[in-house]
């Protein structure tokens, strides 16, 4: 038995009749064939628009969310670069810190904390590789 069918009647443009001609003209191709697959193809795409519609903002929400996290990362990760090269060539050992090596000691930090921010808004970057925001993957 076949499977039940219900017919439709719709009218076409003559270049898309011709090409519907085209496509069906195969003996194991029929129009009805050709055009419930294109219906279904169709319906399909409608149903990614669905479901980017309902998933869309979610997804753009993770995305920047995302971005902040890289971004956060690249900070850390630029503060401790810098930290240990200031630390490198930066610190003397001393026995015991006094006064004027307590002022020192602040007087760097400063400076560590300053290089840090220009660093940053500068886009370079201590640990090599591309600017920020644009590094390899």
């Amino acid at each position: 038995m076949k499977p039940h069918r219900i017919r439709h009647q719709f009218l076409l443009e003559p270049e898309l009749s011709e090409k519907l001609d085209n496509l069906s003209r195969n003996p194991s191709t029929t129009k009805s064939a050709v055009v419930a697959k294109a219906v279904e193809a169709f319906i399909e795409r409608r149903g990614e628009n669905e479901l980017d519609r309902r998933y869309g903002k979610r997804l753009d929400r993770l995305s920047r969310d995302l971005g902040h996290v890289r971004r956060d990362v690249e900070m850390i990760l630029e503060s401790l670069a810098l930290f240990i090269r200031f630390s490198i060539t930066l610190h003397a050992h001393t026995p015991v810190p006094d006064k004027a090596t307590q002022a020192i000691a602040q007087e760097r930090f400063d400076k560590f904390v300053e290089q840090v921010g220009r660093q940053i808004a500068s886009g370079k970057r201590s640990l090599g590789g591309d600017n920020v925001g644009g590094g390899k993957q």
